[in-house]
């Protein structure tokens, strides 16, 4: 049995992986076509680097995934504490209300905020409502959830004593809130700002409902390449961004890794 989970595992990483493979080595082909390999060149990241067109797009999702990143950590952090304090019931109903935008399919969350904008337009009178700000608006109201579901286990693992000591000292809330805990759920709010970013700077769906024609985002942009036969200078871009996803993951993963090697060696020492 432990043999067959081992074959099944490998296969679904092949799976997994085996494109991302194949475009990472076509990024460094000479010839355009993926299925002929006809020599190593970094051409295609030379031409990529050059381009006047696809760098301005790739500004635009670097900036909208750094301000969506940030204002949904702070305020996706600032909702965990509230939510965690909470008595049971409302706590609960109010997890289940930050699922929802998890569960929900993209294609309704983008044509549900796109109509929400619409509205909004109307009531304001104004034309041409979709832009930089219904986009960043919308990023954050899909990164949110994640911040919160990435603080809440750092809250619940945190030992109450902490802040209870804090304020025994003098500390009022806020103090003791920056004093302490937010110390104590620092790995948490890395792990969600990281979450975020990398979700913000790959949407595409939701970001094509809401956007408009004076800022465009580099995954929009992409979709109209893909009507027609891609460039290979498409395949060094997609290599880029797939590295620094998985980087990022990886510096998701140790944060965590060292925050539950840090919480097991302070129970070993408690226990001392």
């Amino acid at each position: 049995m432990k043999r067959f989970s081992k074959i099944f595992t490998v296969i679904v990483f092949v799976f997994l992986y085996l494109p991302m493979l194949v475009l990472a080595a076509a990024s460094f082909n000479k010839g355009s076509d993926v299925g002929a390999f006809t020599g190593f060149t970094f051409q295609q990241y030379g031409a990529l680097f050059k381009d006047h067109t696809l760098l301005p797009l790739l500004r635009n999702s670097i900036i909208t995934a750094v301000l969506a990143a940030v204002i949904s950590t702070i305020l996706g952090t600032m909702a965990a504490v509230g939510i965690f304090n909470m008595n049971k019931r409302p706590k609960a109903i109010a997890m289940a209300i930050t699922n929802v935008p998890m569960t929900n399919p993209d294609i309704v969350t983008g044509v549900s905020l796109a109509l929400l904008f619409a509205f909004a337009g109307t009531l304001m009178r104004k034309n041409g409502v979709m832009g930089f700000w219904t986009l960043l608006i919308a990023h954050i109201t899909f990164d949110m959830p994640y911040v919160i579901l990435s603080v809440m286990p750092k809250l619940t693992q945190m030992d109450p004593d902490l802040q209870e000591a804090a304020l025994d000292l003098g500390c009022t809330p806020i103090q003791a809130f920056f004093r302490v805990v937010i110390h104590e759920i620092m790995p948490g709010i890395l792990s969600g700002a990281l979450m975020a970013f990398t979700m913000s700077l790959d949407d595409f769906v939701i970001s094509y409902f809401v956007y408009g024609p004076n800022f465009v985002t580099l995954p929009v942009e992409i979709y109209n390449y893909t009507k027609k036969p891609l460039q290979p200078k498409i395949y060094a871009l997609f290599t880029l961004l797939f590295l620094v996803i998985l980087a990022l993951m990886v510096i998701m993963n140790l944060l965590q890794n060292r925050d539950n090697l840090r919480r097991q060696a302070g129970r070993g020492r408690g226990r001392a």
